[in-house]
């Protein structure tokens, strides 16, 4: 609606026009500001004409102003609401500043859930990337480590001083039979810095026991961790461990291509950085959820990209399981041995859900490649379950899995596969 043209075009003021004026409208035209607002008005009786009585002078332009953000508060008393908001019909510079201060404080009072979305971090991400992308990348087999830590160490960061005490029972798998161990959350975050310690060895780097420690095992690593640590071990272990967990980090990504090949030794087997940084990646989501479970906290499973990498790391690591196996009388002796490379005797495994996959796993040898067409078997099963049995949280004859073909070998690889667990 336009502004009216001179005086015999002003509206009446009545209440009903007052109430439906903007409460910050635009400034007014000129030629409005000189209507001439002393015009004769009828007397009470009506008979004659009374001159009309001078409105009252409003405050100063500097006093109106300094009221805006008392204004925009809804601090000022009526009078003063009044006098403001007839002040903003006539100052332009006013009225954007009322605008801007009465933006400022709606947001000072909006409403927010206390729970970040979970994909916050990764938007945030993406769009940094987007903008700047990082001149020293992290390599794509290093981001499950590196998605897997900072997801662990959210989880730490919510938890309350108490909490790090909490039982949580580490469960794996040894020969026929499960084993357990019992300790504390903060004992959860040494064991998984004194492995990640073999890792940063390899790399050049300190080893969180020591410059003497000799121990090469995990499970021996994890005993002299928490029989020198102070007793109990605290909250304190997470600083450490998260900063190894960067370093480990910043120093694949600034060595260059040659150092996913890098050996890492395990004691009784070794694996290339790459495969040893994604098999810690999937040590540290389980031991996660043992500790979220141990404090009623909710974990989800990692991404459907990572999930895949780590099955189809212990789909390759299963040969090699099933042949120590069968040394040490645990299997059923190989049946039709053929030359390295060759296709030979295989089990189809299935995983479903995210993450899955199809993977073809040599029997007889681990130098037999597996091959669609030798398949003697099948097994079907959900990708997070596959993952709890080779965790050793889910004995092999209780492990939900879709089974057809030979049973002699479905057991030896179901048992295979809960052997690749460990303290």
């Amino acid at each position: 609606m336009s502004a009216p043209d001179g005086p015999d075009d002003t509206p009446d003021d009545t209440p009903d026009d007052v109430a439906r004026a903007p409460r910050i409208p635009g400034p007014r035209r000129a030629a409005d500001d000189h209507a001439d607002l002393s015009r004769a008005v009828p007397s009470a009786d009506g008979r004659s004409p009374e001159p009309a009585a001078p409105p009252a002078a409003p405050p100063p332009h500097s006093v109106l102003k300094s009221l805006l953000g008392a204004w925009a508060l809804s601090a000022c008393s009526p009078e003063e609401t009044e006098q403001v908001e007839n002040h903003l019909t006539e100052c332009a510079p006013c009225a954007d500043e009322a605008l801007r201060l009465r933006d400022a404080v709606g947001l000072l009072h909006t409403e927010r859930d206390l729970d970040l979305d979970p994909l916050l971090r990764s938007r945030v991400l993406e769009n940094c990337l987007g903008r700047r992308p990082a001149r020293i990348p992290v390599p794509a087999w290093a981001t499950p480590y590196d998605a897997e830590t900072a997801r662990l160490d959210a989880l730490l960061r919510d938890i309350g001083e108490a909490e790090w005490h909490a039982p949580v029972r580490l469960k794996w798998f040894e020969a026929e039979r499960s084993a357990d161990r019992r300790t504390t959350v903060a004992g959860v975050i040494g064991h998984l810095m004194a492995v990640d310690g073999l890792v940063a060895t390899a790399l050049g780097l300190d080893d969180p026991l020591g410059a003497a420690a000799t121990e090469v095992s995990p499970t021996l690593r994890t005993e002299a961790y928490w029989q020198g640590a102070e007793h109990p071990v605290t909250c304190e272990v997470r600083e450490p461990w998260r900063e190894q967990s960067h370093t480990l980090i910043r120093t694949v990504s600034f060595a260059g291509r040659g150092v996913g090949d890098l050996a890492v030794g395990y004691g009784d087997f070794t694996l290339p950085m790459r495969d040893s940084l994604l098999e810690r990646a999937f040590e540290c989501w389980v031991h996660a959820d043992d500790i979220a479970n141990a404090v009623a906290y909710p974990y989800e499973p990692p991404s459907g990209a990572h999930l895949h990498g780590m099955i189809d790391l212990a789909a390759r690591m299963l040969p090699t399981a099933l042949a120590g196996r069968r040394r040490a009388g645990l299997a059923a002796p190989a049946r039709d041995l053929v030359t390295a490379g060759a296709p030979g005797r295989s089990l189809h495994l299935e995983v479903e859900g995210a993450g899955g996959g199809h993977w073809y796993i040599a029997l007889d040898s681990p130098a037999a490649v597996g091959s669609p067409d030798h398949a003697v078997a099948q097994v079907a099963m959900d990708g997070v379950e596959f993952c709890q049995l080779v965790a050793g949280h889910v004995p092999p004859e209780e492990a939900a899995a879709g089974q057809d073909g030979d049973r002699e070998a479905i057991r030896d690889v179901l048992f295979a596969a809960a052997s690749l667990s460990r303290l």
